[in-house]
């Protein structure tokens, strides 16, 4: 079951360019169909968990590609599954305006294979695997336009990828050495026998592993590739800042700081104090440079910069609350997100407008767009009301308790950025409800709202985004028994 879920998409991926469709449409509701088929075994998988983990290949020693179903795994996995059919659906229309669409829905669904397997890892090794998979599935999608600034992009994505996966490789080999195995384990699998005196080294290990996998998460100073991969169509860098690339580095770095080197090694050291200042730093510069970003989608992707330090912040708190908090902003943060690119993704679709000043009085000819897009921008700085106050409240309840004078200091940062986040989000909402006395509405005429293909993934989000900021118990709740193991 785990391995049909996984390989589904890359076997409509390849159809998808085999298959000779007589209609646009046909394409459509084949892959839609097909997306919507694995999210749904993906659902099933979830709630009848197999009991065994799955190997589907054994090297030498403990070394080897398994997959199973643990409390992580849940979440990653059910967020990938429930946002990629919405994805899928909002690109076949923003698809109509570019080419080379059959390679490009190719590629697509096999990232979501290539998640699914990130997702489902069982150790180390296997997440590894379909990590550095995950970067030669999504340059393709980066470089579409064959542009010059797409070319470019990709090139630089390429080449921070492979030099974090670098790094981490570092830390797999020292845990091949130091651990008992690498499979995940709540709590870290290091021996202490075999560490012995090599306690700095290790830590120097983690630190260089967390920064390895912390390119991915697009964590300072190696996040320049991710404004730069905007120039890709906007349903690629709704993938790449909300669910695919960037949360896949943090729920790696998740993996390996609860899973594999454990909070008991790491908590109260030198290398929890690093990371932690590394990531607060994260947070602060990703929303200043936000403030400065002219262009819309740059302007998001340097939110999404300060925004994926949140997770990684909960993580450096090396609590369970800690935990609780990274996962809950992993989840909520992705739904956020999806929806503001989605909206600027249909505003450039409607109009070809890419930047702030050009957004006056949007608002009275897309009030669907902007509508949404002001509740994402809301719910981004954390108003009560709505999922992003959730998550940001574990993560400062989470600070508190954790008595570590640092993470005090992150409270300080989270505070600042939601300021930050106030003003480079609601420039771009004000602008648009409210434009200046010299503003003549004559100028967008024939602007309107996009199809439904557009906007019923946005009215989903935005549902979401309402619904858990009124009632997040039951998700708090099961993140909760992640946190401790119960699954």
């Amino acid at each position: 079951m785990i391995l049909s879920v996984i390989l589904i998409p890359v076997i409509a991926g390849i159809l998808v360019l085999l298959i000779p469709f007589k209609k646009r449409s046909h394409m459509e509701i084949f892959l839609e169909g097909m997306v919507i088929l694995n999210s749904i075994l993906v659902w099933t998988l979830l709630v009848h968990r197999p009991e065994n983990i799955f190997t589907l290949a054994n090297f030498t020693g403990n070394l080897s590609i398994s997959f199973d179903v643990d409390g992580m795994g849940m979440v990653f996995g059910g967020l990938v599954s429930a946002l990629w059919p919405l994805a899928t659906l909002y690109a076949f229309e923003y698809m109509t305006k570019e080419e080379h669409e059959k390679v490009f829905f190719m590629f697509y669904t096999m990232t979501y294979s290539v998640t699914l397997g990130i997702s489902f890892s069982a150790n180390l090794l296997t997440m590894y695997f379909f990590y550095e998979l995950l970067t030669l599935v999504t340059v393709p999608l980066v470089m579409h336009t064959l542009t010059r600034e797409a070319i470019l992009a990709s090139r630089k994505y390429l080449y921070y990828s492979l030099g974090g996966a670098a790094f981490a490789f570092i830390g797999l080999i020292f845990i091949i050495i130091y651990g008992n195995t690498t499979d995940f384990v709540l709590g870290g699998v290091l021996d202490p026998e075999k560490i012995g005196a090599r306690t700095n080294v290790l830590l120097l290990i983690y630190v260089i592993a967390f920064m390895g996998f912390g390119v991915k998460a697009a964590i300072s100073p190696f996040n320049s590739w991710l404004p730069d991969a905007g120039v890709a169509p906007t349903p690629v860098t709704a993938l790449l800042h909300a669910v695919a690339v960037v949360k896949s580095g943090a729920f790696a770095i998740i993996r390996l700081t609860f899973y594999s080197f454990g909070t008991d090694f790491l908590w109260g050291t030198w290398a929890q104090d690093v990371v932690m200042a590394i990531v607060m730093f994260t947070i602060v510069y990703g929303c200043s440079r936000a403030i400065k970003e002219t262009h819309i989608k740059r302007r998001l992707a340097y939110s999404t910069i300060s925004n994926l330090s949140y997770i990684l912040f909960g993580v450096t708190v090396m609590t369970p609350t800690g935990m609780i908090g990274a996962l809950t902003h992993l989840i909520f943060h992705a739904v956020i997100k999806i929806a503001a690119f989605f909206c600027a993704g249909a505003i450039m679709h409607q109009t070809g407008r890419q930047y702030v000043h050009e957004l006056d009085g949007m608002g009275c000819k897309m009030p669907c767009v902007f509508g949404v897009f002001t509740v994402s921008a809301l719910a981004l700085m954390g108003v009560p009301g709505l999922a992003g106050f959730i998550s940001k409240w574990n993560l400062a309840s989470a600070a508190v308790e954790s008595g570590n004078g640092l993470a005090y200091g992150g409270i300080v940062c989270l505070l600042v950025s939601a300021l930050l986040t106030a003003i480079y989000m609601f420039t771009i909402v004000i602008r648009a409800f409210f434009p200046g006395r010299n503003f003549e509405i004559s100028s967008l005429e024939g602007i309107k709202d996009p199809n439904w293909k557009m906007l019923v993934p946005l009215f989903i989000f935005t549902a979401f985004i309402i619904f858990f900021g009124l009632y997040s118990g039951p998700v708090t709740r099961f993140l909760t028994d992640v946190a401790g193991g119960v699954y």
